[in-house]
This record gives C-alpha cells, structure tokens and sequence, in this order.
C-alpha cells in the first residue's frame, strides 16, 4: 500500500530577488554578447584596471544574489542545529557540481580539438568557480555563526581586504 502525503505549498518566490537575477542575466548576456566586438558600447566593456563600469557591477550582483538566497533559504534551519550537517554536506556538493561546471565550460569545446592545450590554459579561478566557493562559505558562515560573530567576521575580512590592497604589489 502506497503511502500518500498531501501536496504541499511551494514556498513562496522572493519576487525581487527574481526580478533583480533575471535583469542581472540579461545584463550578463547583453556584455558577454555586443552584436559587434569592433565597436562596443563602452559602458559594456570592463574597466582597464581601476575603475567602474555597469559591467563591473554584473559578477559582485550574483554574488549578492547568492547572499541574500543562503538567507532566504537557509533561515529556517539555522536555528535547529541537528540539520546543519545535513544542509552544509548538500551546500558542499551543490559548491562542487558549480565548480565542476566552471572547470568544463573553461575546457570546453578545447579538450576534443586540442587536449593539451586546453588543459594548459583551463581557467580554475574562474566566475562560476568563485561562486561556488563564496557560496560554501557563505552558506557555512550563515549556519554557525550568530549576527554579532558575522559582523565581527566582516570588520576582520574588509581589514584584509584592505591589507592586500595596500601592501600587495600590483601591475604598472
């Protein structure tokens, strides 16, 4: 005999969070694809080295997607420390299949034409790579830290942030 468990609701949709991921996708299609590389708009193009362009804005955007989405879905079991093993082993393959598809959209189409060469030039650090490991990180600080110990955690990341920014070398 078959067990039936009745439907329940989906949760409900974040729809700003909806809205602001589809306009950053759309804004990422649009950079990644002028219509013409010869004469680009230059508000799609990225900034030399210091800077700011809209198109600077679309990967840090994602990543504030991300942020707001560990919230918005992981909120629920914060507080029931019994399913924080549970929901990091899901956060980490999730991370890892993100990766993974980073890592082959680097290779890709390369490795079947040119093996040596793409594995020469695979790019590990790349955007869905980054993503995938803010979003583990993210998602481990969200569940075992408190509010007070993530503002701590923000006020030493930033310090760092701004001791690498001033004492490590850089191009030019």
């Amino acid at each position: 005999m078959a067990i039936h468990h009745p439907l329940t609701e989906a949760p409900a949709r974040l729809l700003s969070l909806d809205f602001f991921r589809g306009a950053t996708v759309a804004a990422m299609i649009l950079v990644n694809n002028p219509g013409d590389w010869g004469n680009i708009y230059s508000p799609l193009e990225h900034a030399e080295w210091n800077g700011c362009t809209p198109t600077d804005l679309i990967f840090p955007s994602f990543l504030f997607i991300v942020g707001v989405s560990i919230a918005y879905a992981m909120s629920s079991k914060k507080a029931n420390t019994t399913l924080h093993g549970i929901t990091i082993w899901k956060a980490l393959k999730r991370a890892l299949i993100l990766f993974g598809l980073g890592l082959f959209l680097s290779l890709f189409p390369k490795v079947f034409t040119a093996p040596i060469e793409a594995f020469e030039h695979v790019r590990i650090p790349g955007v869905l790579q980054r993503i995938a490991l803010v979003f583990f990180f993210a998602a481990v600080i969200f569940l075992k830290t408190t509010e007070k110990n993530i503002f701590k955690l923000i006020i030493v990341l930033l310090g760092a942030y701004w001791a690498l920014m001033i004492f490590m070398p850089v191009p030019g």
